[in-house]
């Protein structure tokens, strides 16, 4: 299974298409107008203390506040809140980045009360953990975490945590005795899945990396003011790499030289024998037409989704959930029975469904209308199917198996707004306005232009392009209409078919191919 890195370089920021075995799976938009990512850190405002939700209104800047839940501050906040009095306090210089020598405070009580730790106007550190969704602003947390290639580092804690998918006892217990033994002191750290054999060197280079981060922050801290960001999350593109970047990628190809470069650079750093993958496109056609993106893009972001051997999906969105309805369409006359067809198109629409799910980043409740199948065992195998599709999903989610109705409940984490790209295109006839002009009128309304411009405007080498009816229509009988122009004008109008044309729609252009306007 191969896997390539697509990024396109855009004036308003950047485009990045993850592909499976030549098919879209991921897309990413990298906006330099983007702000609130999910891992950005700001020195926030509390602007309001709501002790019936027990959380809190934050200004980061955001059009609207962002939330705060009591259960999002972490148990060590009042730590923090004693670093971020200290760090932009008369003796801020004196604050160091390491927190050795750091007092701790004591925890906070888990069943505790918002209005118990914050009051109005308190400024503190948050970290965006939910990007602006519709009409909400961000979600936020006072846990903060900087994340890195091997490692995630977590201040003012002490404990190490490693990545449940590290399954093997040695591996963790290796691991755990290695960090135990480069770990600060007051910072805590979570081991990530990519770490598992690796060597210590390494994991000291990341670790190294993530402190060097921290001390930026905190130097920042000292003199930033309310609503700055203190702590970037990088690239989209960087913090993609970071996360899924592993032995089955073969290529990145970026359409820029300074992202080349940059990537390359970042590359290089985290996984040197990865380097030579990073290619410079420098070809003609666009780089998302020239790997048949864009095709791809045009075909499954609507509201109807084909399935290779004639189902197809049709998906609907609403503000709570979204759901998807199954259909064997002509595919129903392809198999045996009835049964096989609905387990056949079922098992190639949960594929499909696991895909559009990643690339549309769908998010909250999504319930799947499958085709009635009737055998226990289809049933089942349509949910391992699903299950072993998600499998490579990188964010939080819960599959449940079909109801006796035949709906399946997925859960999904979102933490960004839904990609929804429009792939309706606007009638070039009616202009989108669903309406035309009596087309039994077009003919002479074309004569009555062709007139005033031999006429009136007496243009030469005039080119008239239009449906091939109307072409057939002015151009049959023994003297035809296009014959009776030139005996009347003595000029020779030039017809060209053009059946991307609507009936009622044509063009006049001059001897310079320029469209003639008539008002």
């Amino acid at each position: 299974m191969s896997n390539e890195l697509i990024i396109n370089s855009t004036q308003n920021g950047g485009r990045i298409a993850l592909l499976r075995d030549k098919g879209l799976v991921e897309l990413h938009y990298d906006s330099e107008d983007d702000k609130f990512q999910v891992g950005d850190i700001y020195l926030g405002v509390v602007r309001k203390v709501v002790p019936g939700l027990n959380a809190a209104f934050i200004d980061i800047g955001y059009d609207k506040d962002a939330f705060l839940h009591y259960l999002d501050l972490g148990p060590r906040v009042r730590s923090l809140q004693k670093f971020i009095k200290l760090g932009q306090g008369k003796h801020h210089k004196h604050v160091s980045h390491k927190l050795a020598s750091f007092r701790m405070e004591p925890e906070i009580d888990k069943l505790g009360r918002i209005n118990e730790v914050f009051k109005q106007n308190q400024r503190i550190l948050v970290q965006v953990v939910k990007e602006p969704i519709s009409t909400k602003g961000p979600r936020l947390s006072c846990e903060l975490s900087i994340a890195g290639r091997y490692l995630v580092l977590v201040p003012f804690s002490n404990s190490i945590n490693i990545s449940k998918k590290i399954s093997d006892a040695k591996e963790r217990k290796r691991l755990m005795r290695l960090i135990s033994s480069i770990k600060p002191e007051n910072f805590g750290v979570i081991i990530r899945t990519v770490a598992e054999g690796k060597d210590v060197a390494e994991l000291d280079r990341d670790l190294r990396d993530l402190l060097s981060k921290w001390e930026k922050g905190v130097n920042h801290l000292k003199n930033a003011k309310p609503r700055q960001k203190v702590i970037g999350e990088m690239s989209r593109a960087t913090s993609m790499l970071r996360d899924i970047l592993n032995e089955s990628f073969d290529s990145i190809t970026v359409d820029d030289p300074e992202s080349y470069e940059e990537i390359r650079s970042f590359i290089k750093t985290i996984a040197p024998d990865k380097e030579k993958i990073v290619k410079h496109y420098t070809g003609k056609t666009k780089i998302f037409e020239h790997f048949g993106i864009e095709k791809q893009l045009k075909a499954l972001f609507g509201q109807t989704v084909s399935l290779p051997s004639g189902g197809y999906l049709v998906i609907e969105h609403t503000e709570a959930l979204h759901v998807i309805d199954v259909n064997s369409g002509n595919k129903s006359n392809a198999e045996s029975d009835q049964e096989t067809t609905a387990f056949n198109v079922n098992l190639e629409a949960a594929s499909e469904i696991a895909r559009q799910l990643r690339l549309r980043d769908m998010g909250g409740i999504i319930v799947i209308d499958f085709i009635d199948m009737k055998k226990a065992e289809h049933r089942k195998a349509v949910y391992d199917h699903m299950k072993k599709e998600m499998k490579t999903d990188r964010s939080k989610y819960t599959v449940l198996p079909l109801s006796k109705f035949g709906l399946m409940q997925i859960t999904r984490q979102r933490v960004r707004p839904e990609l929804n790209i429009k792939t309706q295109e606007k009638c070039p006839t009616c202009n989108g306005t669903g309406k035309i002009s009596a087309s039994i009128m077009i003919s002479d309304q074309i004569e009555t232009d062709v007139e005033y411009i031999l006429g009136m405007q007496n243009e030469k080498n005039v080119t008239l392009y239009l449906h091939p009816y109307l072409y057939s229509y002015f151009n049959n009988g023994l003297i035809s209409k296009r014959m009776k122009w030139f005996m009347k004008y003595f000029k020779w109008v030039k017809m060209v078919q053009d059946s991307s044309l609507g009936i009622s729609d044509y063009r006049l252009e001059n001897y310079l191919d320029e469209v003639i306007e008539i008002s």
